[in-house]
């Protein structure tokens, strides 16, 4: 019998190296020494614990500590959090190690370390470890990095119990790695449990233990340094057979090819390429590689090509980010020529200028000439990109690049880019890995600023201090939420609270001694709450909905939430702005409603409150949404009792966003979270989940709903085939722009951002496939009908169990 061994090599795995930092089992009881006892206080004072975790290689420090958020008093204390370090697999050497350090910051005086504890990544093996582990914490003492230890989180052979024989065992079968035979398995871990509770009987809770969970793959890691030999070959066997021998050099330079480049590419070639003019066969290759999307890598033949033809391709504005790439930039002599062709190209468009600003360009010439072509846009689309471009800070090889300066600039023509870059810069300066950087551009940003004379606003200092109240009024409303929280109650009791606090003890938020830009849109300036008109939304998190007074004599309404993550509704939201913007560009107006999303910081943030009703609600409320809006644009002449205009509303909304949610692939849609607006605008909020995540089984291609289907006539009305047209002509006007969108998201990829942290290269790739750019026009019309056409049809005749289930996604 032959059985094969499938194995994954570490240097292979370009995978930043994550892992979830669950809870901590057992009971602070005892505290280590008297001054840690007197630090935590009273055993009734409440416990805050966080988790600092490190990356220790040969025993230095890799990147910066990470810390969870904190846990509060409760038992067991659960973090649950994923966190991802700088590093990457293949980084690891075979000394790689994780220190884990539990700190206590209840006490008023300082923090308290109340345990660490030390995790080597691969066993005597040499295998990755994978999988949950259960690390003894050494109370009072910080987790060593040194080699060996002193902290070692293992517990040693000779104290294993059954508890952590069975702990092992349960560790494999959650891995795959024992058979899942469903009623015994149900048994078997009945039975751990009922051996757990005996130990803890007997033995008492005397040691911590942190449970934290590494990353698992589908066959076990072995540990390989980069360009190392294999260290023996698969065996010759005497019968006629095909024999697969690893051979190490593969993937490897060819010092011969390398010479060959070299002379190839050598300054004295700069006289001859000068004249060079492809052939038609080598037009048609140039003409495929720069349709080529951003996320592609250019082989070995195709760099070659285009340095080649890199004089001749100098009117193609499109080929210098392909060029760009293609250019050694270790060899001074070819880097310099690079430069100075660069700076002699035809100007390029924002998208690639975008492009040079990614992780993959570390030039600082390049980076440069990017940031040159941005200072062309206009602020309206500045705007549009200014999420991305501060997170493209963190590719920067300075604390004060031409990028930041350019940013701050800009900050200091105009108000609305000031407030958001501030709060932009004032959420990454959690982020433990490059929070220095962003602290640079924050006093910067802050010195210019009060530097700067505003013409209708005042000095710059006034500016400034509008800009810092913002602050006070998020951390204000923080402390609502906690108080409001611990009201017993219904949602009534909680939102008499709210009113009872803003017209008492908080009553200067009724009205405010100094004027305060509002984050959402820093043009409207606020006075105050109205506390009559605020409330709480029934939620499990209680968001508030306040009505704030402007200067001008009007009102506006926002949501705050606290607890809830929303920077990736942001993007999201960023990128439907953005899509409606190219849309209106080409003449195509969806009615789309990009309302405004701001996160304050990593838990914490605004959204603008648009007065609609979810399709839940207007369907148990009115039965059809065509009933819906006769109410509000009755007209006996128009299609169905309702006028028109607000049909056609209804009908472009519709495709509008069923085109953006499938490129951007926006799981968890249900009638609760798709609203519709009186006049007739329908719009998704909540977007937990993209790129194609769904905690849903079976979901449909196309996010329609029957019921959307059924407002427009049925799968055979006019109105229903205009929504089809409008969809395929919005499909193919966003695929002209592809390039934009994924180098946006490109931008994205180090911001730690739950659905694209996980895997940025991965999460490029899905989001490209939808645009589907190996079709031309016509296909990708006939690619996008098919989808729509399969999605109804899943939606109405169920005849099979796929497009039964389908149907079951939006129940």
């Amino acid at each position: 019998m032959t059985m094969n061994f499938r194995f994954f090599l570490s240097c292979d795995i370009n995978l930043p190296v994550t892992l979830r930092v669950e809870s901590l089992v057992g009971q602070i009881v005892n505290p280590p020494s008297q001054d840690l006892a007197s630090l935590i206080g009273p055993p009734s004072s409440p416990s805050e614990l966080y988790v600092e975790c490190g990356l220790y290689i040969d025993g230095i420090l890799f990147g910066l500590l990470t810390r969870t958020r904190l846990a509060c008093n409760e038992k067991p204390f659960r973090w649950n959090e994923l966190i991802t370090l700088s590093a990457k697999y293949r980084d690891l050497t075979l000394d790689a190690q994780l220190a884990f350090t539990v700190w206590d910051v209840s006490s008023p005086k300082q923090e308290v370390a109340v345990g660490g504890a030390t995790l080597q990544l691969f066993n005597k093996k040499k295998r990755l470890k994978l999988g949950k582990q259960k690390l003894r914490l050494w109370q009072g003492r910080i987790a060593d990095g040194s080699v060996p230890t002193t902290t070692p989180g293992k517990v040693p052979k000779h104290e294993w119990g059954e508890v952590e024989r069975l702990e092992k065992l349960v560790n494999k079968y959650e891995r795959g790695q024992l058979w899942h035979i469903e009623w015994l398995d149900r048994l078997a871990f009945k039975a751990i449990e009922q051996v757990k509770e005996t130990e803890d009987r007997i033995n008492g809770s005397a040691h911590l233990h942190l449970i934290v969970d590494l990353r698992t793959f589908e066959h076990p890691v072995a540990f390989q340094e980069k360009g190392a030999n294999l260290p023996m070959q698969a065996p010759i066997l005497a019968s006629n057979q095909l024999v697969r021998v690893l051979d190490p050099e593969v993937g490897k330079q060819n010092p011969s090819e390398n010479k060959h480049l070299k002379l190839a590419r050598s300054v004295t070639r700069g006289v001859i390429d000068r004249d060079l003019k492809p052939s038609a066969t080598e037009r048609k290759e140039i003409h495929k590689i720069l349709k080529y999307p951003p996320t592609r890598d250019l082989g070995g033949e195709e760099r070659q090509l285009l340095w080649k033809f890199r004089f001749s391709l100098m009117l193609e504005k499109r080929a210098l980010t392909k060029f760009l790439r293609c250019v050694d930039w270790s060899d001074a002599h070819e880097a310099r020529q690079a430069i100075e062709l660069m700076h002699r190209w035809a100007s390029i468009d924002i998208a690639d200028a975008l492009e040079l600003l990614s992780p993959v360009f570390e030039s600082e010439e390049v980076r440069a000439h990017a940031v040159s072509v941005l200072e062309r846009a206009e602020d309206e689309e500045l705007q549009c990109y200014l999420l991305q471009l501060v997170q493209a800070l963190r590719f920067e090889r300075s604390d004060k690049s031409r990028l930041a300066h350019f940013l701050v600039d800009r900050a200091a023509q105009n108000i609305d880019i000031a407030s958001f870059l501030r709060w932009y810069v004032t959420v990454e300066l959690y982020d433990p890995a490059h929070a220095k950087r962003f602290y640079s551009m924050y006093e910067i940003l802050e010195d210019t600023l009060k530097k700067t004379r505003f013409d209708d606003k005042g000095g710059g200092e006034k500016l400034w201090q509008g800009l810092v109240r913002q602050n006070e009024l998020t951390a204000q409303l923080c402390r609502i939420m906690r108080d409001i929280k611990n009201v017993k109650g219904g949602t009534q009791k909680k939102i008499e609270k709210l009113r009872q606090l803003l017209t008492g003890l908080l009553s200067e938020l009724t009205y405010f001694d100094e004027p305060i830009p509002l984050p959402l849109d820093p043009k409207l300036i606020t006075i105050g709450i109205v506390p009559s008109e605020s409330s709480i939304f029934r939620s499990a998190l209680h968001p508030l909905r306040l009505t704030f007074r402007t200067a001008g004599g009007g009102k506006c309404k926002i949501i705050f939430k606290k607890g809830d993550d929303l920077r990736q509704d942001q993007l999201v939201i960023q990128l439907v702005s953005l899509m409606d913007r190219l849309l209106k560009l080409e003449n195509l107006d969806l009615q789309l409603t990009p309302y405004r999303v701001l996160a304050t910081n990593q838990d914490e943030g605004m959204v603008e409150f648009i007065p609609s009703k979810s399709l839940a609600q207007v369907l148990s409320e009115h039965k059809t949404i065509i009933s819906y809006l006769q109410q509000y644009h009755h007209d006996e002449g128009g299609p169905y009792g309702i006028s028109a205009s607000c049909l056609e509303t209804f009908v472009k909304s519709c495709a509008g966003y069923c085109v953006i949610m499938y490129i951007l692939g926006v799981g968890d849609r249900h009638l609760d979270n798709l609203l519709l607006r009186d006049d007739g605008r329908l719009f998704h909020v909540d977007f937990g989940f993209i790129l194609g995540r769904d905690p849903k089984p079976f979901p449909p291609p196309m996010k329609l709903c029957k019921e959307m289907v059924e407002a427009m006539g049925g799968a055979e009305s006019p109105h229903y085939s205009r929504f089809k047209s409008y969809c395929c002509e919005a499909y193919n006007i966003l695929r002209k722009s592809s390039n934009l969108i994924l180098n946006l998201f490109h931008l994205m990829a180090g911001a730690n951002i739950p659905d694209i942290a996980s895997d940025p290269e991965k999460e490029m790739l899905k989001l490209q496939e939808k645009f589907r750019l190996d079709l031309d026009d016509e296909e990708a019309v006939q690619y996008f009908q098919t989808l729509i056409n399969d999605s109804v049809s899943a939606l109405f005749p169920q005849m099979v169990e796929t497009i039964h289930r389908w149907a079951q996604y939006w129940r």
